[in-house]
């Protein structure tokens, strides 16, 4: 993962952080690799069911058009915690 491609999606990221908050949620990125950006939701957004709605509607969007670099954004299964 290279930083500047790192900056430039938590950048665009930021933008859409705040309408996650309001379900207590977010996005992390997991990795960043030959253009293709692996995120995962996490908190309230970790077990959403319009979390696919979501990504297509709004991040796939958000980094695709802020970003010419980016040619695809894949979602990560969220981690199972157990207590």
């Amino acid at each position: 993962m290279v930083k500047r491609e790192f900056d430039e999606v938590e950048k665009v990221l930021e933008k859409i952080r705040p309408a996650l908050k309001d379900h207590q949620g977010s996005l992390k990125i997991v990795n960043i690799e030959d253009g293709v950006v692996y995120l995962q939701f996490v908190g309230g957004c970790s077990d959403c069911p319009v979390v696919d709605v979501s990504l297509k509607n709004v991040v796939d969007i958000a980094l695709k058009g802020n970003l010419k670099w980016v040619k695809k954004v894949e979602v990560l299964p969220s981690k199972l915690e157990l207590s």
